[in-house]
């Protein structure tokens, strides 16, 4: 049989598993009911994208990302790619033509965008195991990735948010560069995944440096073997983002630098990187010897560092440098994926070894081949998973890519003992490969630390009180009363912006998105302040409606904020005569108060 035929079959196996994979993951959410789809679990960006592509869908122009039913009056600009919402709607709109219903329609897409997701993550990191380690890497590179992947929570149903499909193309991009020695057009390929990453958020923009770097330096230390990998990543870099900046960008704002999503800031250095690195591989002086690759690539980095500091300094600062500290405090230091693992340490240690147990055995696994032959395979899986792991040193949020990166050692460790057991069985043989295979799972892990945490933990802090009751107001039925009154401004917290979106036709002033800084302080400032504070600011802004969850986390810190203030009143039984409690709702997760202006 051919190389050819052998790439082929492994290609249809891989996608095999893939599938089965999927199908099984599937099976596992239909068994239980598809919960997600009524009981978001406090996601609100899963909620918001849906309410982005229902917008979308109603006729709200392609370039315009504002986000009008949240903030001030006339809404605030989102920083999210339309990139995500382009599938999902296509998804939306063919189900609806076909079945006439665009509630199932959404239920559809809510099912099937992330399970392809998923599926293909999972293929791809078959396909990056057989590469990394042989054939025998395959099934457990499957089995241990594609548990992770499920028990991460990112591509369950209802996962519309964009961190999948990130992932989703990170793998995609290492599988395909080590690929690329044996396949021509898999670099060109990575470079258009890594290129894609960027452009949906700026969240990988360490990891889509990290492979860049990557492909340049083994093309600085080999370039008869990586020349033509290096030229081809450039430019399908430096092309897909020329393409996404004409394809989402308006015209009119071509000149506008944001620090936080795609704009000319990420295109410019993108094109300046991409083009760069095909040019030094493409001209024959330059690349000739190591040295001169070596100057020809540190003038290249020097000038994306001179474009930077000097046309784009402001995107040199911490990502919330600028954010209020009133917000800082009462809501970015309490967002559970961008807490550091060092207050993760001392807060929640059972959290931190299920976030961060695999990916170190992964970095053992790779330290301990830095004597036995590093390969152009390590080099790429080991740059990615220690800088994913210091990112999630940073922001817990990494771990999904450190978790999901070491899968390919791990996959490696097992196939190793896989063999082992075959050559030489025994029962002590058979006992370490069950051990390698169970430390290797990601999900051991977690089911560990979840015992120990309620093992441990006294506060008994959960969604509902064991008997039903949504505490947390994150189910869609909790939203039901609210969804039949007539359209209004709704004062709410932050954590009850988006699910008042999606399951309503209000409005809301907060909602926890780092752009909508006014929207929030408003709420803030109603909220922390006075009962004659508070009126003032719903009557200038023409609010009909509050809504108040007493169980939320967000409620309870607002209430020790400020214990004379207007939500601590309200949340100790002391209405305001201007407020009127809605029938039905009293003593209900979310009980809402009609607002009497005229009082």
């Amino acid at each position: 049989m051919s190389t050819a035929d052998d790439g082929a079959s492994s290609w249809r196996s891989d996608i095999a598993l893939a599938l089965l994979a999927t199908l099984l993951a599937l099976a596992v959410n239909a068994f239980a009911g598809f919960p997600e789809l009524t009981n978001a679990g406090g996601d609100n960006d899963n909620l918001l994208r849906l309410v982005e592509v229902r917008d979308m869908l109603a006729g709200q122009g392609w370039f315009d990302l504002h986000q009008y039913r949240m903030g001030l009056e006339g809404g605030f600009v989102m920083h999210w790619s339309r990139l995500v919402d382009a599938p999902i709607a296509a998804i939306i709109m063919a189900v609806s033509a076909l079945t006439g219903s665009a509630a199932f329609a959404e239920h559809v897409a809510q099912v099937l965008w992330p399970a392809l997701l998923f599926c293909l993550t999972v293929f791809f990191t078959a396909r990056a195991a057989r590469s990394f380690a042989g054939d025998g890497a395959v099934l457990p590179a499957v089995v241990v990735g594609a548990a992770a992947l499920h028990f991460l929570g990112i591509f369950s149903p209802g996962a519309l948010d964009h961190h999948n499909i990130q992932l989703m193309l990170s793998m995609a991009s290492l599988s395909l560069l080590l690929e690329a020695p044996l396949r021509k057009p898999a670099a060109l390929l990575s470079g258009l995944c890594a290129g894609l990453m960027l452009a949906i958020g700026m969240e990988t923009a360490p990891y889509v440096a990290t492979i860049g770097a990557s492909v340049a330096m083994l093309f600085a230390l080999d370039a008869n073997g990586e020349r033509s990998i290096a030229r081809d990543f450039g430019l399908g870099f430096a092309g897909v983002s020329a393409l996404v900046f004409i394809a989402t960008i308006a015209p009119s704002a071509w000149g506008q630098a944001q620090c936080d999503a795609f704009s000319t800031v990420q295109f410019v250095v993108a094109a300046i990187a991409g083009t760069g690195l095909a040019a030094i591989a493409s001209i024959e002086p330059a690349g000739r010897t190591r040295q001169r690759r070596i100057a020809s690539l540190g003038l290249l980095a020097l000038l994306l560092g001179a474009v930077v500091v000097l046309l784009f300094p402001q995107c040199l600062a911490a990502p919330y440098a600028n954010l209020d500290p009133r917000l800082k405090e009462l809501w970015l230091d309490h967002i559970d994926e961008a807490q550091s693992l060092f207050k993760l340490l001392a807060e929640d240690p059972a959290e931190v070894v299920a976030r961060y147990a695999t990916p170190l055995i992964a970095l053992v696994l790779m330290a301990l081949r830095l004597g036995h032959g590093w390969r152009r395979q390590d080099s790429l899986v080991g740059a990615l998973l220690v800088v994913a792991f210091i990112v999630s040193a940073w922001q817990v949020r990494g771990s999904t890519f450190s978790i999901a990166f070491a899968v390919i050692p791990l996959a490696a460790w097992i196939a190793k003992w896989r063999q082992r057991a075959e050559v030489s069985p025994s029962r002590g043989v058979a006992l370490r490969m069950a051990a390698v295979w169970l430390v290797s799972v990601n999900a051991v892990w977690t089911g560990a630390a979840a015992a120990t945490s309620v093992a441990f933990d006294d506060s008994n802090t959960t969604a509902d009180n064991g008997d039903g009751t949504d505490v947390a107001c994150q189910r869609m039925a909790s939203f039901a009363a609210l969804g039949r009154l007539p359209g209004t401004t709704v004062l709410a917290i932050s954590n009850l912006g988006s699910p008042i979106l999606a399951y309503s036709g209000h409005r809301v002033f907060a909602g926890p998105y780092h752009r909508n800084v006014a929207g929030n302080l408003l709420a803030l400032d109603a909220f922390l302040g006075s009962d004659a504070d508070a009126r003032t600011i719903l009557t200038d802004h023409h609010v009909g409606l509050v809504a108040l969850c007493p169980g939320s986390a967000e409620s309870k810190l607002l209430a020790t904020k400020a214990p004379a203030g207007f939500l601590a009143g309200l949340m100790s039984g002391s209405v305001p005569e201007w407020l009127e409690p809605v029938a039905g709702t009293s003593g209900a997760a979310v009980e809402l108060y009609r607002v009497r202006l005229g009082s």
